[in-house]
């Protein structure tokens, strides 16, 4: 978030706990009371609701940098469960002290507006992929998803770890698990992607984005920087 030292030594008293939970386990479920929001330090979790008939439905999956469990602020508790993925270190944040923090730390604030509005941008998005787009485009606009998300933590945006089963990529995009399997080994074949075990690279996010019908910032043509004369620097 850009904090000085001084802030960031604030903030770290305002952190009660961290805390760190294995593949599978259980960070909070639907219906608990909402007492802390989570910021994930490492690993990577997912989050689902179940339907009245039993299903489940995937509904994020969420990395590094992230904050999970905002949207329990309006009725006071998780309306979704949170299991992690893989090893998973979080940082707990309690409810009741979100006010004082706001206060003292004006940009922590402003920061967790920012991520609950990119939120509501993301669920608008997921409406228009589930809505508009055919299994081939919403895989391609999942993984360029991944790889911007990836890209504004600092981490590859090119080469990333698919922590998420090939079931779960399917529920989230509402797809059959056999097609997800079906299109990641075509667009191995095309060479647009590599994968080794839960390792992927992505090797023409052009071809992709263009798949996706969206743009993407690495597949824009490079611009040359303009060299000022020294006298105008």
């Amino acid at each position: 978030m850009g904090l000085n030292s001084a802030d960031t030594r604030l903030l770290d008293h305002y952190v009660k706990r961290k805390r760190t939970i294995k593949r599978g386990q259980v960070l909070y479920h639907a219906g608990e009371e909402f007492s802390y929001a989570y910021a994930i330090r490492s690993g990577s979790v997912k989050t689902s609701i179940s339907t009245d008939d039993g299903r489940l439905q995937i509904t994020g999956f969420h990395i590094p940098g992230e904050l999970l469990g905002l949207n329990a602020i309006d009725e006071g508790r998780h309306n979704c469960e949170a299991v992690a993925l893989e090893t998973t270190s979080v940082c707990e944040i309690s409810v009741n002290c979100f006010e004082e923090l706001a206060q003292q730390i004006p940009s922590v604030h402003y920061e967790m507006l920012r991520m609950m509005s990119k939120e509501i941008k993301h669920n608008q998005e997921l409406m228009l992929l589930l809505g508009k787009k055919n299994a081939e485009e919403r895989l391609a606009t999942y993984l360029l998803s991944l790889s911007r998300r990836f890209a504004m933590r600092n981490y590859s945006s090119t080469q990333f770890n698919l922590s998420m089963s090939r079931r779960d990529i399917g529920s989230y995009l509402g797809i059959a698990e056999e097609t997800v399997c079906r299109l990641f080994s075509r667009f191995q074949e095309e060479g647009m992607i590599t994968t080794e075990r839960r390792l992927i690279t992505l090797k023409d996010i052009k071809r992709l984005s263009r798949i996706a019908r969206e743009f993407h910032p690495a597949a824009a043509a490079r611009v040359i920087p303009l060299t000022l004369p020294s006298h105008s620097r």
